[in-house]
């Protein structure tokens, strides 16, 4: 059996064919961009993610027509949170308010405050990347949009609208819009109450791997499917690489870094620990849940300093010398905010203890080891709610760099595993949901391969649990800083 993922990411489009053994056939990518209109925003076109989806699969069919047109099932996967806003027509009202966009905060302060059954309903806190306070937002400041929304969908849910015409979501992803009640696994009345929104306006809720719409003829009729493919729930990113990475049992975990980065652990039940920014959210399989800790700016950092410098990353790496210990200076990762454990959307991030002697090589390994640092900062939060983790597989764009790779190991004082298409594994994870979704059994879902294995080395490991330390003193003077600039 082929099947096809669709990763819907924050900075590109990929779309995998991936056969019954988890033999990767073929993969196409196309870039997207985010707009910043405003301090504190971020934005998408939704007509930019169907573009680059159709151009992949046009190159595709141009290259692996054959293996293409045998594709029974196709599986999404996408950035969460996004507010893809409809009109009764399913015409799209406004650009999609991102993930990483800050302007709700205001909203969620006045959520925490008037809805009591926030946290045990939801599992979380409300923070502004999530979907909710966003609608809120659009209430108040584009209030005759906001009166013609039909249809709230996250990013792949349009893209599954656009290729099926069904308005379907499933319950990884929904547990990010502070709408669902995680623990049941079904749209809050309460939760759509608090925040002035109706159940007609939400999608239809499916599990993950359950079949959710089928692609419309003229799509079959253009890329040459022999029959038309089914559509999987899919999941969210960070679910999608859980079910890539195999990590789909109570206490299996992974580290990404990704554009954001995750600290992923799978639990049998649902497990709020909402006091330390730990989401709590539905896995994207059915009766199992999951934990993670996030970071808004993690490979994004590296991406920054790439822009800002004018040189590509594998350069920038290049110039780190591996028997240096540490950097001579630091750098907090906060570019667009932060959630865990903070979860504050104000703080922004910044290079300190520069002097006359810093090179762009050792402000290189501040940065990789900024994001290093908050993903120990993740760590610490998870195990305050429980959950301490031994090992971890290694995905998302990061983790091509042994240098990184072997730095987070050190910090986070755990061994690391570098997986078989780590590159590619949101997309690799919803093929796999797809494939489920065509009749497959669980059992069959098999942990991919080990490309390599990170040790921590004793002696860094001490030295990085002594620098977090100082590190974690950025965070107040970062915070005050930017509260007292926005009169906060």
């Amino acid at each position: 059996m082929i099947t096809a993922g669709i990763d819907l990411g924050t900075s590109s489009v990929k779309v995998a064919l991936v056969c019954e053994d988890d033999r990767v056939i073929a993969s196409a990518s196309r870039p997207l961009v985010v707009s910043r209109p405003h301090p504190g925003f971020s934005e998408q076109e939704p007509e930019h993610w169907v573009k680059a989806v159709i151009e992949c699969l046009d190159e595709l069919k141009m290259k692996n027509g054959a293996a293409l047109a045998e594709t029974a099932a196709i599986g999404l996967s996408g950035h969460m949170h996004g507010a893809t806003l409809l009109d009764e027509t399913g015409a799209v009202l406004r650009p999609c308010i991102l993930w990483n966009d800050g302007r709700s905060a205001e909203q969620c302060q006045r959520l925490t405050r008037d809805w009591p059954g926030l946290h045990a309903v939801t599992g979380n806190l409300a923070m502004p990347g999530f979907t909710a306070p966003k609608l809120m937002w659009v209430r108040e400041h584009e209030p005759a949009i906001f009166a013609r929304v039909a249809k709230v969908l996250l990013p792949k849910a349009y893209v599954r609208y656009r290729f099926t015409g069904e308005y379907i979501e499933e319950m990884s992803d929904a547990s990010g819009t502070l709408w669902l009640d995680v623990g049941k696994r079904e749209w809050s009345e309460p939760a759509l109450a608090a925040t002035g929104m109706r159940h007609d306006q939400m999608p239809q809720l499916v599990e993950g791997n359950a079949v959710a719409g089928v692609l419309a003829s003229e799509w079959v009729k253009r890329w040459g499917f022999r029959k038309a493919p089914i559509f999987a729930g899919g999941a969210g990113d960070n679910a999608a690489g859980a079910v890539g990475v195999g990590a789909v049992h109570a206490g299996d975990a992974f580290v990404s870094l990704g554009t954001s980065g995750v600290l992923w652990a799978t639990t049998a039940t649902f497990a709020p620990a909402p006091a330390r920014a730990v989401h709590a959210f539905c896995h994207a399989l059915p009766n199992t849940w999951h934990q993670m800790g996030v970071l808004l700016s993690a490979a994004a950092s590296l991406a920054w300093w790439s822009g800002v410098t004018g040189v590509d990353e594998p350069t920038l790496l290049g110039e780190i010398d591996a028997s240096v210990p540490s950097s001579d200076c630091w750098f907090a990762p906060y570019l667009n905010g932060e959630r865990t454990p903070h979860n504050d959307a104000l703080v922004r991030g910044g290079f300190l203890g520069l002097d006359g002697g810093s090179t762009r090589a050792r402000m290189t390994l501040a940065v990789l080891e900024g994001v290093a640092y908050a993903m120990r900062d993740a760590q610490q939060a998870l195990a305050s709610a429980g959950t301490t983790l031994t090992q971890a597989d290694l995905i998302g764009g990061g983790a091509r760099s042994p240098l990184w790779a072997q730095l987070m190991a050190d910090v986070l004082n755990i061994p690391l595993h570098q997986v078989a298409e780590s590159e590619i594994g949101c997309a690799f994870g919803a093929a796999r949901l797809a494939r489920l979704a065509a009749g497959a059994s669980l059992d069959g879902l098999r942990r991919p391969a080990r490309v390599r294995s990170f040790e921590p080395h004793v002696d860094r490991a001490a030295l990085h649990a002594q620098r977090h330390g100082h590190w974690q003193s950025l965070y107040p003077a970062l915070g005050a800083f930017a509260r007292q600039r926005y009169g906060c």
